[in-house]
């Protein structure tokens, strides 16, 4: 009696050990910022998610894009079936999103409690508050031919090579866009053929007025937008100003880097605020943009790039316990062959001021804010992240961000401040590089090496922020301002055509070139024709019999601009593309 007794205490004991044990296995799920005592809790309920690293045998922005929007919703399909079939039960309205295997919803502390213990779920978060990056104004109505920023980073020279963008969609994650407004209309991408259809081109995720501003009636006072809008609206003026700059122009006045690329736009914030979900929502529209009900999602019409020039502090929301659920959004974009700029934020000029979500993570493309003269602004927010422990280097590059130009809804042009500004000319410069080689589509890596290989070096020697303060990168600029020119020349380098199958002859080539154009080292047995055609296919140089060593064309008549360089021999053909500067 005295051993059965001893054994059943043992026995008690292991049960209320493995029963406190459950409880913290289903208690450390829920964010602590979510504490008993509420009514209603606004919750992100996140599964977690699998690696989705495409196959180096996918190439191209469309095939990757479906790839990961296929197992996205399969991986979601599977995990949320059993918890929005209690929320249908409990007759829970809820959304469902596959960009980052999340389910949104209003929850009671019990609701939190039961789902908590579904081994699926991975978190019970907040859904966090999302603010743009606050930027200063200079409301002057102001007009130039082209601006400052625009010049800086030479995108009007590109133009000149007949690089504008052409054949690229660029996306703005922001507080809506003023579709019909001169500088944008006609770029707009549900605007084609003297047809207008926001079916794919256009989606509002705010379907509630936010609580940050303390009002609870839309009204055009306040909100000249409303809620769920089917068509592109601006609520504030800041998504309008950004995606001017991206793709703006109107006649003489060139206030977009991009001009001849087409926009698509999502509103996530309403006026200035937004919540985790919204973001999310916005994401999941861009991974494959649905028509105006929110379905039949298509990830062939995704966006090349995306504009994000808004961050979420700590104070909003957002806190280590939800950055995986923005990161992983971030993530799978850029698995999806989609190129994600992220603003630095404008928290200014002391270390580790870079600090909020999306800038932080590895996968977002940061930009910080440069001036006229070329140097970095005080309001630029520096490295490195501290906030998740990662000390990582950011931002990644920076460009013009101080009185930029742009146009506002009311169709005015003003001049901002902040690094939501300077975001959008690293997009366009994504357009112009995709615009020279088509062939990047959806080759994010390399199109991120074109950029910060070419940039301007910038070092700030008097920067505490690293511990070598001549480094490159660095915590102030990150690999320097941008450079359209260089990285459009370093893009054409790249394009590949076809040999024939046989071995690509090794030739150097003086490009960008002026006076003359140097062809040497051709490393094949034999002689070659060579012919320079300009971009209309015209041969403007031909010579044959070239022999494996060296050739010069005097080029100095020829007026700048884009040409093709090809190469013929009795092995095969090849093409390369070349720049003349002046």
């Amino acid at each position: 009696m005295r051993i059965s007794g001893i054994i059943s205490s043992m026995s008690i004991i292991f049960l209320l050990l493995l029963s406190s044990f459950a409880r913290a296995q289903w208690d450390s799920k829920i964010d602590r910022s979510l504490e008993p005592g509420q009514t209603a809790y606004d919750c992100c309920i996140y599964f977690g998610q699998n690696d989705l690293e495409t196959s180096d045998e996918l190439k191209g922005k469309s095939a990757k894009g479906k790839w990961v929007f296929d197992r996205l919703s399969v991986q979601a399909r599977n995990d949320q079936r059993a918890v929005i079939a209690y929320l249908k039960e409990q007759d829970i309205e809820f959304r469902s999103y596959k960009v980052v295997n999340a389910v949104f919803a209003h929850l009671s502390w019990e609701d939190i409690e039961t789902l908590s213990r579904y081994h699926e779920v991975e978190s019970i978060v907040e859904n966090g508050i999302l603010k743009k990056q606050q930027e200063e104004r200079n409301v002057m109505n102001l007009r130039e031919d082209v601006t400052w920023g625009i010049q800086m980073i030479g995108a009007d020279s590109v133009w000149r090579l007949g690089y504008r963008g052409q054949g690229v969609v660029v996306g703005g994650e922001d507080t809506g866009v003023k579709w019909d407004i001169p500088a944008i209309k006609e770029m707009y991408r549900g605007n084609e053929a003297a047809m207008i259809d926001h079916d794919y081109n256009w989606h509002d995720a705010i379907h509630e007025i936010n609580p940050m501003h303390g009002d609870s009636v839309i009204s055009p006072a306040n909100n000249p937008c409303g809620l769920d809008v089917k068509y592109p609206c601006d609520d504030h003026g800041h998504g309008t100003h950004t995606v001017g700059t991206m793709v703006g122009e109107d006649g003489e006045m060139k206030i977009g880097v991009a001009p001849d690329s087409k926009w698509i736009a999502c509103r996530c914030m309403e006026r200035g605020y937004g919540t985790l979900e919204t973001y999310v929502e916005c994401f999941e529209f861009f991974l494959a943009p649905t028509d105006l009900n929110g379905e039949n999602p298509m990830p062939e019409l995704a966006p090349d790039v995306i504009n994000n020039s808004w961050g979420c502090p700590r104070k909003e929301g957002c806190n280590p316990s939800n950055f995986a659920i923005m990161e992983a959004a971030v993530d799978n974009l850029k698995a999806a062959g989609i190129f994600v700029v992220v603003s630095a934020g404008n928290d200014g000029s002391s270390c580790s001021s870079l600090r909020n979500p999306a800038a932080i993570f590895a996968n977002s493309f940061t930009v910080g804010a440069t001036n006229q003269k070329d140097t970095i602004t005080g309001f630029s927010s520096r490295g490195p992240v501290v906030v998740d422990s990662s000390f990582r280097t950011k931002p990644d590059v920076a460009a013009p961000g101080l009185a930029v130009v742009s146009q506002l809804p009311d169709s005015s042009y003003q001049a901002w401040n902040g690094t939501s500004m300077a975001g959008p000319h690293v997009a366009g410069l994504v357009a112009l590089i995709l615009s020279a080689n088509p062939e990047l589509k959806g080759e994010v890596d390399i199109i991120e090496d074109v950029i910060i290989s070419t940039a301007v070096r910038k070092l700030h020697p008097a920067d505490t922020c690293d511990v070598d303060p001549i480094v490159i990168p660095n915590n102030t600029y990150g690999y320097g301002r941008i450079n359209a020119v260089a990285a459009v020349e370093k893009a054409l380098g790249l394009i590949t055509t076809s040999d024939k199958g046989l071995q690509r002859p090794h030739i150097r080539y003086n490009s960008p070139f002026d006076r003359y154009l140097r062809v040497w080292n051709l490393d094949a047995p034999g002689t070659y024709t060579l012919e320079l055609l300009n971009t209309s296919g015209q041969r403007i140089r031909y010579q044959r019999d070239v022999e494996a060593s060296e050739w010069y064309w005097s080029t100095g008549d020829l007026p700048p601009g884009g040409y093709f360089l090809r190469l013929t021999s009795d092995q095969g053909e090849w093409g390369y593309k070349l720049i003349k500067t002046r």
